[in-house]
């Protein structure tokens, strides 16, 4: 015990002695130096070579900068409200936010993935989780917008999670806690033995659509992070595992008590088979389906009533488990496919498996026991080389296609880069400070792009102007184009950055949607052109089917709205030229804006509570007449005579 408190007051001491560190540590040789400084300048006009999509953490969004330079470009807005694109404020994106517990607007998003095809990164979409109630998002690169939301049952949390496949057949997610499963009443300290946790497997369509294929009912540990194999390793998919122990109560020290705990190796091409032989449980539940359609403009949410289980003591073959020192976070599998690295949080070394190893190991049933009708394999067997000693509080390794490794070390506050094969370390650099995750540009698929590793980092304190308690987190980009890693460049973040995937732009920018066509606008309520706007009441709910274009909102004059009236907005934006879309807020709303795409609809909810005439205006600057872009609602007693009456311009 002595020891373990030991251990974990490094932990907590080492970043706060980090923190004292100065900006200057890096020389002329650093960020500041004019040979660094060229290679991250774009000059005005160009595009950066690299989109980075970096989490916002407990922002629950979804960040795209530019890559050398770092700019930022947007903020997607997937799991938490957003007013500046009205999303979850307008009616068509409210329902992406439905889950079984109800309008959730927020959540905490750690791990975007690309989509694959042949173990590359193909620019088709990115997916990200929500670790807080556990869901998947599936985001559009030609639109840039969330396409889909999932729930996912039986989940306590959601971290590993959304790992994809090979060629995007899944993306894998697997719960955080355990839970008792079905979750009912239970007292606390029950846990071990009866609380499970899930892995779910979710299949990607063709067009990109999700479902839950199945789920795995594991034992009650918490599983953190994951990566599918690729090459000789694809149809197998990696889990990390911490608190082999099942502790339930102070888990810094119950949950490290274990010298190892596992990475679980699930075989989802056998699973398959079991699926196919019907050797699965069909378990009643309720989890939200969320789908935006692109032709509508709108999103509808299903509620879905069962999943089906696979239990691993009844399908052997279907799971192992690999001992890994200690606690690992972090699981990576390398380029070609054979290497599994785990990054044990409490190890001071690095532990790589070998696939083939893997293989033999159960080939020959070299088992060192089982848990819960798990055979663990023999960890002498299966270990294929030690990274010895070479940092302090491993996270997160990926590659760079010419035979080295990247780890973080969240302790010590370094990248150190490493051989594959001869396991010895050949570089190591400061990070500042507490590094987290690391970011290669295809550096978890079959052909990394070995230009640049980003660092994610944790604190900040003395690298920017302060504000106030909170500091900015940071991002750090580094060269590894040669021998030694070379710092380039920091930059603030959005929220938390927990990781980030990068890719080529040119994989990207030929598919980005410039205009929604009008002629293929499907939304109920669109008016394609101003002989198509009017305002319609149906007892207490009023329709304004309202159309916007440089510079002029028609109606711009509306009379006959109650007090007491629910009116909906229905205001499509005529445009049809890039880059030109146009906003709209009415005084009193109490939701936001809207921000309309050139050819889209969006509708607003207004309930007016006060008589008077109410401007409403355009909010994002479209043209020199921008400031004209306005309008007038009349609003009456709640049983006043005034007709409903508008303008078509000219006149009422």
């Amino acid at each position: 015990m002595k020891t373990l408190n030991k251990i974990i007051f490094t932990i907590l001491a080492i970043p706060l002695l980090l923190s004292g560190c100065q900006t200057g540590n890096s020389g002329q040789s650093g960020a500041l130096s004019s040979d660094v400084a060229s290679k991250v300048y774009v000059k005005p006009g160009e595009h950066d070579e690299f989109y980075a999509m970096v989490s916002g953490g407990f922002s629950g969004q979804l960040s795209v900068y530019g890559l050398p330079s770092g700019r930022l470009f947007k903020v997607i807005p997937v799991f938490s409200v957003d007013a500046e694109k009205a999303y979850g404020f307008n009616e068509e994106t409210k329902p992406m936010l439905n889950t079984s517990h109800g309008f959730i607007p927020w959540d905490d998003s750690h791990h975007p993935e690309l989509s694959q095809t042949n173990g590359e990164t193909d620019g088709r979409w990115c997916f990200i989780n929500g670790n807080n109630t556990p869901r998947i998002a599936r985001i559009d690169l030609g639109t840039f917008e969330t396409a889909e939301i999932i729930e996912l049952p039986f989940s306590g949390g959601n971290h590993s999670s959304p790992f994809t496949t090979e060629n995007t057949e899944y993306v894998v997610a697997g719960t955080r806690f355990s839970v008792p499963y079905p979750q009912k009443d239970m007292a606390i300290e029950e846990y071990k033995g009866n609380f499970k946790g899930a892995l779910s497997f979710i299949s990607v369509g063709e067009e990109g659509d999700m479902d839950i294929a199945f789920q795995i009912l594991m034992p009650g540990f918490d599983y953190d992070l994951a990566h599918s194999g690729k090459g000789k390793s694809h149809g197998w998919t990696f889990f990390t595992t911490y608190n082999t122990e099942e502790s339930n109560s102070l888990l810094e020290v119950g949950a490290s008590q274990n010298d190892k705990d596992f990475i679980a190796a699930i075989n989802w091409k056998k699973a398959e088979e079991y699926i196919a032989q019907g050797k699965f449980r069909t378990v009643a539940t309720e989890y939200a389906h969320n789908k935006y359609d692109d032709a509508t403009h709108s999103a509808t949410s299903t509620i879905k009533k069962s999943v089906k289980v696979l239990d691993p003591a009844d399908c052997p073959g279907l799971v192992y488990f690999l001992p890994t020192p200690k606690s690992p976070h972090g699981v990576d599998v390398d380029p070609t496919g054979e290497y599994i690295v785990g990054n044990g949080k409490l190890s001071a070394n690095l532990t790589v498996h070998s696939f083939d190893k893997v293989q033999q190991a159960i080939a020959n049933k070299s088992f060192d026991g089982e848990a819960y009708g798990i055979p663990i394999l023999k960890m002498d067997e299966i270990v294929v080389g030690v990274v010895e000693q070479a940092g302090l509080g491993p996270l997160h390794t990926e590659f760079d296609g010419r035979g080295n490794a990247y780890t973080t070390f969240f302790i010590s506050s370094e990248v150190v880069k490493w051989k594959l094969g001869s396991w010895e370390v050949v570089d190591r650099q400061p990070t500042f400070y507490s590094v987290g995750h690391l970011m290669i540009p295809g550096g978890d698929s079959k052909k990394p792009n070995g230009k640049y590793l980003l660092a994610m980092n944790k604190i900040t304190k003395d690298r920017y102007l302060p504000t106030g308690p909170e500091v900015t987190q940071s991002a750090q980009l580094f060269d590894i184009s040669g021998d030694k890693m070379k710092l380039l460049l920091d930059f603030p973040t959005v929220g938390e950055p927990h990781y980030a995937q990068g890719i080529e732009a040119e994989k990207i920018k030929p598919r980005s949607v410039r205009i929604f066509k009008l002629e293929d606008n499907q939304h109920p309520f669109a008016a394609k052109s101003d002989k198509e706007t009017k305002v319609v009441r149906d007892g207490n709910t009023v329709h304004i089917y309202m159309t916007m274009i440089r510079s002029h909102f028609t109606p711009d004059n509306i009379e006959g709205i109650k007090v007491g009236d629910k009116v909906y907005w229905h205001i499509t934006n005529l445009e049809q030229d890039y880059d030109v879309p146009h906003g709209f807020s009415v005084m009193g709303a109490q939701n936001s804006e809207l921000l309309v795409m050139p050819g889209q609809t969006e509708t607003l909810l207004w309930e007016p509570l006060l008589e008077g005439v109410i401007p409403f205006y355009c909010t994002d600057f479209c043209s020199a007449l921008h400031q004209e872009m306005q309008g007038y609602v009349r609003v009456s007693g709640k049983n006043a005579n005034v007709p409903l009456k508008w303008s078509l311009g000219d006149h009422m």
